[in-house]
């Protein structure tokens, strides 16, 4: 394995970048808005120091892994899942305390997407520091694509979950759709509300299903944001979701929610603004938005480019044509014209079966 001029060492630096993005991933729920970075300090085939990112404004894996080295620090290697910062922001920069500790060498997963926080790894070599990039990057990016989504095209990872059967239907002509899976694929699904920074559903939702969209299936130390669409500011005062900590409601109106902050963000239609709702949730910090909503609001997002990856359960039933589909899509002209998809993974759970896709 080749990366910038250097042969890697398959058997110490692959282990130790694995181990790396294995302690960030002990961050998947809490280190929002910031990434999930992890960081293992190697001297003579020997870890002598690990750490990672909790959460904003605690220190970084880099200062964590360094204080636990300690004097090993001197002459190591330093993996890291991300490449360390170069700004103060609530903690100072880390370049300066890798320098400080007198680290030999430095293998990075992946560059620094932060306009404010890169160039850490060019001050890095200009102190002297052995700096490689490239190792284990896919997966790097793969555990922090909400934060590049947010610092690089200013809106968050929009992940759709659905639950469906086998022809398609997510729920009964009346809109009750509890429960289409079983209790493991509900667990799963309540995994991913944990990471995402705030989870949306709509107004049809609340009144059919009446959700509290909390995590409950897993243990989490936070709950996510919760997000309602309600143009028309339609949520009864005594719906769950409004019970708890304060939801954030896009209307196309102004007005008032009990235990809500309305803003109001209308399209020319009298409809929501999404991409304009997306850009708001970027602003407030949104990384991940998981999205748990009817066909219609889930169409809408669709239609106008704002779902990046479906996260869809399917169960071994059927419904017929009366009940619910999963999405109101206008049908292509041709089959070369469908819009297409790639599978990303299928996975069983339970009776269920999960599949993870990308538009293609």
């Amino acid at each position: 394995m080749k990366k910038r001029g250097r042969t890697l060492d398959q058997k110490l630096d692959l282990p130790a970048m694995q181990r790396a993005l294995e302690l960030a991933r002990n961050g998947m729920y809490t280190t929002t808005p910031n990434p999930r970075v992890g960081c293992v300090v190697m001297k003579d085939g020997e870890a002598v120091g690990e750490g990672w990112h909790e959460k904003a404004g605690g220190p970084h894996a880099e200062v964590v892994a360094l204080k636990r080295a300690g004097g090993d620090a001197k002459g190591a290697t330093m993996y890291v899942s991300l490449e360390p910062c170069n700004h103060q922001g609530r903690t100072p920069p880390c370049v300066d305390a890798i320098v400080k500790a007198g680290v030999k060498r430095l293998v990075v997963a992946m560059r620094d997407p932060n306009p404010e926080a890169s160039g850490g790894g060019e001050r890095l070599r200009s102190a002297g520091i052995a700096l490689e990039y490239g190792l284990m990057e896919e997966e790097a990016r793969e555990l922090n694509i909400g934060f590049i989504s947010r610092v690089t095209r200013g809106r968050p990872w929009v992940r759709m979950k659905i639950a469906a059967t086998l022809d398609g239907r997510t729920a009964l002509s009346n809109g009750k759709s509890q429960w289409i899976t079983g209790a493991q694929a509900r667990r799963d699904g309540h995994r991913w509300r944990a990471r995402a920074c705030a989870v949306l559903t709509g107004a049809g939702t609340i009144a059919s299903d009446d959700p509290q969209l909390t995590v409950r299936e897993v243990e989490t130390p936070r709950q996510p944001l919760r997000v309602i669409v309600d143009s028309r500011l339609e949520t009864p005062p005594a719906a769950r979701i409004l019970r708890g900590e304060k939801v954030l409601v896009f209307a196309a109106k102004s007005g008032s929610l009990p235990n809500a902050e309305v803003v109001a963000l209308p399209n020319p239609s009298g409809k929501v603004d999404l991409p304009g709702m997306l850009r708001e949730l970027a602003k407030r910090g949104v990384n991940e938005l998981h999205v748990e909503a009817g066909p219609r609001l889930n169409s809408s997002l669709v239609r106008e480019g704002c779902v990046d990856e479906y996260l869809i359960y399917l169960n071994p039933s059927f419904l017929g044509d009366s009940a619910q589909g999963m999405l109101d899509l206008p049908a292509p002209g041709s089959l070369e014209e469908r819009p297409r998809m790639s599978i990303l993974s299928i996975e069983r759970l339970g009776e269920d079966v999960r599949l993870v896709a990308r538009p293609a």
